[in-house]
């Protein structure tokens, strides 16, 4: 039996299908789900989800928000999700750049410097996902 997958951001709905299995960032470490799996709420982290399909399996980056798992579908909603193949390497490592330069001039403060932070780790992130992508490629199972 498939697992519906839903991943959702406050801007789109980032990916819908049957899945195999996922695995994602909770705030308190990685979890695994697979079909029939107990009902379940949590917070997520930053980092990589994995989903796999058929023995293909796809990433994306994501960035904070809420995981809800029934036994038959898992719902992300997170802050950001980016999928490895669509991430703009480049982008992302200015990006990084940016938010380094932000935290290293000194005149960041208060939500500014949860600002730069936030954008750091997001930028970071991007990049071990898309970086990962394009070393291993398109991976099968």
């Amino acid at each position: 039996m498939p697992l519906q997958l839903e991943i959702v951001t406050p801007e789109k709905l980032a990916y819908e299908d049957e899945v195999d299995s996922v695995v994602l960032p909770g705030s308190e470490g990685e979890l695994g789900i697979l079909p029939h799996h107990a009902p379940l709420v949590s917070t997520l982290g930053a980092g990589e989800l994995r989903l796999r399909k058929g023995g293909q399996e796809e990433s994306f980056a994501i960035v904070g928000g809420f995981l809800q798992v029934l036994p038959d579908k898992v719902v992300v909603m997170a802050e950001t999700a980016d999928m490895a193949s669509e991430i703009d390497l480049e982008k992302a490592q200015e990006a990084r750049r940016k938010a380094e330069e932000a935290l290293e001039s000194g005149f960041v403060e208060g939500a500014d410097l949860a600002a730069a932070r936030a954008s750091l780790q997001s930028a970071l992130i991007r990049i071990r996902v898309a970086e990962r992508r394009h070393r291993e490629g398109p991976r099968r199972r």
